[in-house]
């Protein structure tokens, strides 16, 4: 893997020590013109192995050449500000055309920059081509990220329309976390081209060891309950996941209620908000980020302690994104699931297929724990006193041959004094008595 000379110089300055593994194998493949599926763990470096290969193909002076379809609003910002770090260094321009921003400002700036690289969500992408805004004949790379999530239901068919108007000539990449309905001889047929299949799922090493495990939680108020208490650990922060936006409102308004510091992804917002939420969040400035599947496919938050899944996952994909968004780049993670026993079993049999060991976790000390951690924590060392035993009650050991004595504090033990019952009632007699007789 060869970098071109101003991606190499870059490479070195930003403390980069050397490719991973999704971003080694796709390389040379996109660089010679061919069309891939790369599957890869979420945090192992996707939108990088992309932009490599790819920005060094276009040409500053040719208007858009590249569109990359992104599943979300935050995805598509958050792959924008990646890709433009590199695309300046070669003279290119980017936009993201996505949902939730101003229509006509966009409209605007596409007249006037011709971007090389558009980043969009497919609704506003096929708006935009619907309205003859966004001109396509001229683009000679497709990106699709999170594929298994934009490849279903009507986004596929959005999806499909945006590579139908591309030239028959472009290159094709998908990429996702997971393999889902991705079979390469489909999807070959559905976009008329040879797909190359390269999963690094087994060589890569990015991720961090992380524990996943169940609080138990029976009631959505309990579940508040718990969020509200583990907010208060030591340096936590998580996203929280909810598969019904009703839930998610519900429990944010009572957190917030509670003075709990929590931020809303999901629903109705605009663009600037949710552009606001997720700085907070960054920030450390809230300590819950609330949120659906969709809005937090895919993002990127660094050295993200936590997952809580609220409700759980509908599939064992979904649980897998949600996952990865906690032990990326090496870090240390943990993935909670409130519920109760029987949902522990619901979900081990959801993730059957898939290598995690699922444990009961605690709350102890401030920190979250598995049950055999926090036993360690609450047994007592040998010889030590236990916080609970007072002096007089401990027996020492006597020498052999002596009985064993309730060793007492020094002075001994002091008796609390009598409190003498009707006092004042006591001396109000006398007071009258002697009044009486005078």
């Amino acid at each position: 893997m060869k970098l071109t000379t101003e991606f190499a110089t870059h490479f070195t300055e930003r403390g980069f020590k050397q490719p991973s593994a999704v971003q080694q194998a796709v390389y040379e493949p996109m660089m010679a013109g061919q069309s891939v599926i790369g599957i890869a763990p979420t945090g192992s470096g996707k939108t990088l192995a992309f932009t490599w290969p790819l920005l060094p193909q276009l040409k500053a002076d040719q208007g858009t050449q590249l569109i990359v379809i992104e599943p979300s609003q935050e995805l598509a910002m958050q792959t924008t500000t990646v890709m433009r770090e590199w695309a300046q260094l070669l003279g290119l321009s980017v936009q993201s055309l996505t949902g939730g921003a101003n229509l006509k400002r966009q409209v605007e700036r596409l007249k006037k920059t011709h971007p090389n690289i558009v980043i969009g969500t497919p609704g506003r992408l096929d708006h935009l081509l619907a309205e003859r805004n966004l001109k396509l004949h001229q683009v000679t790379q497709v990106v699709v990220d999170e594929a298994d999530d934009l490849l279903v239901d009507e986004t596929q068919a959005r999806v499909l329309a945006l590579l139908q108007a591309v030239p028959k000539t472009a290159q094709l990449s998908f990429f996702s976390a997971t393999l889902g309905d991705l079979d390469a001889n489909r999807l070959s047929k559905l976009v008329e081209r040879d797909l190359t299949v390269i999963d690094v799922r087994n060589q890569d090493t990015s991720q961090g060891e992380v524990k996943h495990g169940l609080v138990k939680a029976l009631s959505m108020s309990d579940k508040a309950a718990m969020l509200e208490r583990l907010s208060q650990t030591k340096n936590f922060r998580a996203l929280v996941f909810f598969t019904s936006i009703k839930t998610l409102h519900y429990t944010a308004s009572r957190l917030k209620h509670a003075g709990v510091p929590v931020a809303v992804l999901g629903g109705k917002q605009r663009q600037t908000e949710r552009e606001t939420m997720l700085r907070q969040f960054r920030k450390r400035q809230v300590k819950l980020l609330l949120t659906t599947d969709v809005a937090a496919r895919g993002l990127d938050i660094p050295k993200l302690p936590a997952v809580v899944n609220f409700e759980l996952p509908q599939s064992a994909d979904a649980y897998v994104h949600r996952a990865g968004r906690t032990g990326r780049q090496g870090e240390p993670g943990t993935v909670m699931t409130l519920g109760s026993d029987h949902d522990l079993r619901k979900l081990k049999r959801l993730m059957t297929d898939h290598d995690y060991t699922f444990e009961t976790l605690t709350i102890a000390r401030r920190e979250v724990k598995t049950t055999a951690e926090a036993k360690a924590l609450a047994k007592p060392k040998a010889g030590n006193l236990t916080s609970k035993a007072k002096p007089h009650q401990v027996k020492a050991t006597a020498p052999t041959g002596q009985a064993s004595v309730s060793a007492a504090p020094v002075g001994g033990v002091k008796k609390r004094k009598k409190k003498q019952k009707h006092s004042k009632n006591k001396g109000m007699r006398h007071k009258r008595r002697q009044q009486n007789q005078a």
